[in-house]
């Protein structure tokens, strides 16, 4: 990673901004999970289900996002996405009914559409091109401890007062921080383009005509549709470990320290795979390295299904699961426009980004219904199965892509 990137306000601009919004919208859901179910008295079902359709509303709205950003709007939708997310937190506060708080939540979805990764990455991409992957990972570094903050700030907060006190804490921190470090993050310099190459000098309505045919294109690509499924695969199977990793830790008999423990270190170890990313990258190129995540997942599964008879086997889970999802979040991006090219990447990248995200949302249901068919002995079966079936389906993407490139 170039000096440069270190040297950037910007960047520590956008690192600093996304890791609180990441720690305000998406991980104060899990961290006061408990407290609303027993101050508000909704069942745990109908507390997730807001979640889970918060992060489809997400998904929903990230082609379209993709789009204004691939219009220059970029700047605009960071910034008042983040905003949108710190006001609904506030109003979060004061909810005293579930349709209000859904709704809610729903709005939350929307913002979170606009100003995590996907949507600071696709501006980024826009904005510098193949230089965007220094300034993704260096993002990602201080990103990936927004779990870290999120988790026992919220919950040192809600028993020291209530978890409306967290939430406001939390939208008065994006409101007056995040927000004014996107504005500032996302600043042009003399000498920036302010299009990506396909747009430059181009009027609107063709860079719209652009944007449109390089979408329709795409879609009729089965590069797009194998490289989609097998980053979803990645998002399912990472959700169902969030989800479920304390009870199945706990069915083959892991102390509770220990899970709580393990289950604590996978963000760090998501800043560890980036790290390792950073120092590797001269050598090993993306398509590569994306390869080796899959086989890394799958293996971390199998110390997984070990751990009952070797606990210590837990700990190389955790760090190949962590190490591994905090690269894919750097990697989606590089790889997107590695094998579908740069043309309309906003859109392009959003639209790769909704079965990922669908996936995500949905992997803590669909890991229930796994348990209840067959136990957690299945849902490590399943994981293992997930990782492999998406090497197999990224393996044919880059393989078709290699015969008909872009």
């Amino acid at each position: 990673m170039s000096r440069a990137i270190y040297l950037d306000s910007r960047i520590w601009c956008l690192g600093i901004a996304e890791t609180l919004v990441w720690a305000g919208m998406y991980y104060l859901f899990p961290a006061l999970l408990v407290h609303w179910e027993s101050d508000l008295g909704w069942s745990k079902t109908e507390l997730t289900l807001a979640a889970t359709c918060a992060l489809l509303v997400s998904a929903v709205v990230a082609p379209k996002i993709g789009g204004l950003i691939d219009q220059d709007a970029g700047r605009w939708i960071l910034t008042g996405s983040a905003a949108l997310g710190g006001v609904l937190l506030l109003l979060l506060t004061q909810v005293q009914s579930y349709p209000v708080f859904f709704a809610l939540w729903i709005g939350i979805g929307i913002a979170m559409g606009g100003c995590l990764y996907e949507p600071c990455f696709a501006f980024l991409t826009h904005r510098r091109g193949i230089q965007a992957r220094s300034a993704i990972t260096m993002i990602t570094l201080m990103a990936g401890f927004a779990g870290t903050v999120a988790f026992p700030l919220c919950n040192w907060i809600a028993v020291s007062a209530n978890w409306q006190a967290a939430s406001g804490t939390m939208a008065v921190l994006i409101l007056a921080i995040a927000v004014p470090l996107f504005w500032f993050g996302t600043r042009l310099r003399a000498g920036d383009v302010a299009f990506d190459s396909s747009a430059h000098h181009s009027s609107q309505g063709d860079v719209t005509k652009l944007r449109k045919s390089a979408l329709r294109q795409t879609l009729s690509r089965p590069t797009y549709w194998l490289l989609a499924a097998s980053f979803a695969v990645l998002g399912l199977n990472h959700a169902i470990v969030v989800t479920h990793l304390l009870p199945l830790l706990d069915e083959r008999g892991i102390s509770l320290a220990s899970a709580v423990l393990a289950i604590s270190l996978l963000g760090p170890m998501q800043v560890v795979g980036r790290i390792v990313m950073l120092l590797t990258e001269r050598w090993i190129g993306v398509i590569t390295l994306c390869g080796v995540i899959f086989v890394s997942i799958a293996v971390g599964g199998v110390f997984l299904g070990l751990a009952a008879v070797i606990p210590v086997l837990i700990y190389l889970f955790v760090l190949l699961q962590g190490a591994s999802h905090g690269v894919v979040s750097i990697l989606r991006p590089l790889v997107t426009a590695h094998l579908l090219g740069r043309t309309g990447f906003g859109t392009i990248s959003g639209a790769v980004a909704v079965p990922f995200v669908a996936a995500t949302a949905l992997g803590p249901s669909v890991g229930s219904l796994i348990w209840r068919w067959g136990g957690y002995d299945l849902v490590v079966l399943a994981l293992i199965g997930l990782a492999l079936i998406g090497l197999f389906s990224f393996g044919l993407a880059v393989k078709i892509s290699a015969r008909h490139p872009v």
